[in-house]
C-alpha cells in the first residue's frame, strides 16, 4: 500500500469546484459467483464476467459521456456520436434534486434517439455526485425512487438500456457506507421489478482510490437476485501510470467481475491520466470505454471536449484522440447485434468520389468528394494520409468536405477517403489525390496576446493564451511563439501544439483554432512545470510579427 496527495475530483464532477483529498490504493476482492441463467436472461445481461446481449453475443462499449441534463436541446449528438464510429452513450440525467428533473416523457425519448441511432443506451442520473462530501448531493437510495417513478419509459427496453444507478455515488467522506448503499438501491430496482443490467460507480468521486469497491465487488454482484450488476471505475489523475491502469482492471477480470472504465480523459486538474494504456488495456482485455466527454464542459475542464461547441466536424485534440487514435472508436467499435439480427448491417456504403483540393496553403488543404450512398445511411466519413502501404486518419466529418491543417510547407501529400454507415461498415478508399503545400512564410498578422497564469501549485501551474487578430483579414494556420524567463516547461496544451527548446516556445494551431477571424481571437491553455520563478512571458509574435499586449 501506499499513500500520496492528490486532487480527485472526476470530470463527472468537475462543474462542481471540488478540493484536495489524502488517498491510498486498497485490497484486493474476493471473486464473484456468477450464478446467470444466460439461456433464460433477456436483454443485456452478465455471464462469467462478461458483457452479454440477450442472443449470448459479447458485448465491448466504445463510445462518450454525452450532457443531456444540461444541454437537451443539444440530443442530435448523438447521431453525430455514431457517426464517429460509437456503440455506446452514457447520456447524463437530472433526477430534479440538483439539476432539472428528466421525467418519463424525456428519457423515453433519449432512448427512442438511441435507438434511431443503434446505440446502446448506457443512463445514468448525476444528482449523487459526491454524496457525504458535495453540498447537495443525494443518496443512491433517492437515485433508486427516481428510477422507479421513470420505468415506465424504460420497460422492455432491456435489449438497449444499461441503467447506471447514480454517477460518483459518493466523494472523500462516508465512502465506507458505498457497499451496503450500493447493495440497498440495487435491491430496490430489483424489487420494484427492474430486469435491466445495471451498472454500478465506485466512490472516492468514482475513482475508488480507496479501493472500496475493488474490495467490496463481488459482495455487490452476489447480492443482486439477476447477477446482472457492472462496476464502472472513473480514471483521471489516480490512473496515470500504466501499472496502476492494468492493476485495477486486471483484478476485476481475474475476479470475473464485469468492469467498464465509464468515464476517463486525456488531462484532469488532478494529474494526468494514461489515457494510452486506458484504451490499449481495455482493448486488450476487451473491456468497455466511454469518455468523458462530448461537448460543454465548464469549470476549468473545458479541455475535454471532443468537439468544440457540440459541431460534430470540430473535433478537439482529445476528440480526435480517442476517436482516431490508438485503440480508439473508430477502429475498435463493434455495433450491438440487436441493431439488425445476427450479425447486423454488414453492407458498406459505396465507394465516395475522389477528392478535389481548394485553398492550398503551405500547411493546410481543403479537400472535397462526391457522397456515398448506403442501404441504411452514410454516417460519415474519414479523411486519411496515404503513406506508401501505411494511411493516417487527419480528418473525420459528416459532411463532403474537410479542411486538413497542420501540414509542413513544401512538402507533398495523397489524400483519400472512407465512407462509413451507420452500423460501422466501411467502404472502399476512394481514389487519392496530390496535393504539394506552398513555400510557407505566411505574413505576419497584425494582433495582441494577453497571458495569465489561471492556477498555480508547488512546482506546476495552469496559463491561458488568448491571441487576438486586430487586421482586417483572417488569420490562418498561425504560429505563435514565445520565451520564458525562468525555465518553466510546457507539459500539456489544449487548443494547439506546442513545441519547446530551452526558453523559447512555439503553438502551432489545433483544428479548431486555426483560424483567427479579423477582430476574433483564440484561447490555448496548457500547464506546465516551474522552478524558482514564474514570470510571465511578455513579448509574443503571431506569423514572425511581433504582436501587442493586450
Amino acid at each position: 500500500m501506499r499513500s500520496r496527495t492528490a486532487r480527485t475530483t472526476t470530470a463527472g464532477g468537475a462543474l462542481l469546484g471540488l478540493a484536495l483529498s489524502l488517498f491510498g490504493l486498497g485490497q484486493p476482492a474476493h471473486a464473484a459467483e456468477d450464478t446467470t441463467d444466460t439461456a433464460a436472461a433477456t436483454g443485456l445481461h452478465v455471464s462469467d464476467g462478461r458483457l452479454l446481449e440477450g442472443n449470448g453475443n459479447d458485448f465491448v462499449m466504445r463510445g462518450v459521456n454525452h450532457a443531456h441534463a444540461w444541454y437537451a436541446h443539444e440530443l442530435d449528438s448523438l447521431s453525430h456520436i455514431k457517426a464517429k464510429g460509437a456503440n455506446t452513450v452514457r447520456v447524463v440525467l437530472g433526477s430534479g434534486d440538483r439539476w432539472t428533473r428528466n421525467d418519463a416523457s424525456d428519457v423515453a425519448n433519449v432512448v427512442s434517439e438511441c435507438k434511431a441511432n443503434r446505440l446502446i443506451c448506457v443512463l445514468e442520473v448525476h444528482d449523487t455526485t459526491g454524496y457525504g462530501e458535495q453540498s447537495g448531493a443525494v443518496s443512491l437510495d433517492r437515485a433508486a425512487d427516481y428510477w422507479i417513478g421513470v420505468q415506465s419509459a424504460l420497460e422492455g427496453q432491456e435489449d438497449y438500456v444499461v441503467v447506471n444507478i447514480g454517477n460518483e455515488p459518493h466523494g472523500n467522506t462516508g465512502y465506507d457506507r458505498w457497499t451496503a448503499d450500493t447493495t440497498a438501491a440495487v435491491r430496490k430496482l430489483r424489487d420494484a421489478g427492474f430486469d435491466h443490467a445495471l451498472m454500478v460507480d465506485a466512490p472516492n468521486w468514482g475513482q475508488d482510490w480507496s479501493g472500496t469497491m475493488r474490495a467490496n465487488a463481488s459482495t455487490v454482484f452476489n447480492a443482486d437476485p439477476k447477477r446482472n450488476t457492472i462496476f464502472s471505475i472513473h480514471m483521471y489523475g489516480v490512473y496515470d501510470t500504466a501499472a496502476e491502469v492494468r492493476d485495477y482492471l486486471n483484478h476485476f477480470v481475474g475476479a470475473g467481475l464485469p468492469i467498464v472504465v465509464g468515464e476517463f480523459g486525456h488531462d484532469h486538474s488532478d494529474g494526468n491520466p494514461d489515457e494510452d494504456a486506458i484504451m490499449s488495456t481495455a482493448q486488450s482485455l476487451r473491456l468497455g470505454y466511454l469518455g468523458w466527454s462530448w461537448s460543454g464542459n465548464g469549470g476549468g475542464v473545458e479541455y475535454l471536449d471532443m468537439v468544440d461547441g457540440f459541431d460534430p466536424d470540430s473535433l478537439t485534440g482529445w476528440g480526435q484522440r480517442i476517436v482516431n487514435g490508438a485503440n480508439g472508436i473508430a477502429t475498435t467499435a463493434r455495433e450491438a447485434t440487436v441493431y439488425g439480427g445476427s450479425g447486423g448491417d454488414t453492407t458498406a456504403p459505396t465507394r465516395p468520389g475522389a477528392p478535389t483540393a481548394s485553398n492550398v496553403t503551405s500547411t493546410g488543404v481543403t479537400l472535397s468528394w462526391a457522397a456515398s450512398s448506403d442501404n441504411v445511411r452514410v454516417a460519415g466519413y474519414d479523411v486519411v494520409r496515404v503513406n506508401g502501404t501505411t494511411e493516417t486518419v487527419v480528418r473525420t466529418t459528416t459532411g463532403t468536405s474537410a479542411t486538413v491543417t497542420g501540414l509542413t510547407p513544401a512538402t507533398s501529400y495523397t489524400f483519400a477517403v472512407y465512407a462509413r454507415d451507420t452500423a460501422g461498415n466501411r467502404s472502399e478508399r476512394s481514389a487519392g489525390v496530390q496535393v504539394t503545400t506552398g513555400q510557407g512564410g505566411d505574413p505576419a498578422a497584425a494582433c495582441a496576446v494577453s497571458y495569465k497564469v489561471v492556477g498555480q501549485w508547488q512546482g506546476g501551474f495552469q496559463g491561458e493564451v488568448t491571441v487576438r487578430n486586430t487586421g482586417t483579414s483572417a488569420v490562418r494556420d498561425w504560429t505563435l511563439g514565445w520565451r520564458f524567463a525562468d525555465g518553466q516547461t510546457i507539459t500539456t496544451m489544449w487548443g494547439g501544439t506546442p513545441s519547446q527548446s530551452g526558453a523559447a516556445v512555439t503553438v502551432r494551431p489545433a483544428s479548431y483554432t486555426s483560424t483567427i477571424p479579423a477582430g476574433g481571437s483564440v484561447t490555448i491553455g496548457f500547464t506546465g512545470t516551474w522552478n524558482g520563478g514564474n514570470t510571465s512571458p511578455s513579448a509574443f509574435t503571431l506569423n514572425g510579427g511581433t504582436c501587442s499586449a493586450s
